[in-house]
């Protein structure tokens, strides 16, 4: 759906010494929902991610179709599914043990103070955090994201449209 407004155009490939045209989608077209919408925080509903779903899960139950991702990715300038979204607990488990090495995953990562700053290992108080207590913060940063209202999802769709 997402791709589905933008323009296309004839591409010549060489197939066994002939020239052939395919129509292919340009997919350098630079679309960006209108900054002025986007960037208005009254507009935008908090959610917290479920461990387990996915931009096409929460588009589903909120949006009504799983083919609006789109919006879900776009309106917290999220672009990559694997980084920008929680991990479940399971992978997440063994991400850290690939990231840091079989045994490492409880290892220091780094020392914090009362107040949760980072500080040198020998500063007044400090804690030990772990590599795995580490990326656990890190993936729990990336629960809450923003989501358009869905009475305002048409407007967001008519916005893209008339970017294209």
């Amino acid at each position: 759906m997402y791709f589905d407004q933008f323009p296309t155009f004839l591409y010549p490939y060489q197939i066994n010494g002939k020239t052939v045209y395919k129509l292919v989608t340009d997919v350098t077209t630079n679309v960006r929902v209108r900054t002025a919408i986007l960037s208005n925080v009254t507009l935008y509903d908090q959610y917290d991610v479920v461990d387990g779903e996915t931009p096409e899960i929460i588009a589903e139950k909120v949006y009504g179709s799983p083919y609006y991702h789109w919006v879900v990715m776009l309106c917290n300038e999220n672009f990559d599914y694997i980084n920008d979204f929680p991990l479940p607990q399971q992978e997440l488990s063994q991400y850290v043990t690939n990231k840091y090495g079989a045994g490492n995953e409880y290892n220091t990562h780094h020392y914090v103070d009362r107040n949760g700053y980072v500080v040198n290992s020998n500063a007044e108080g400090a804690a030990s955090v772990s590599n795995f207590d580490y990326e656990i913060s890190v993936n729990e940063s990336k629960r809450r994201i923003k989501l358009i209202s869905p009475s305002l999802l048409n407007t967001i769709l008519q916005n893209f449209q008339d970017i294209i």
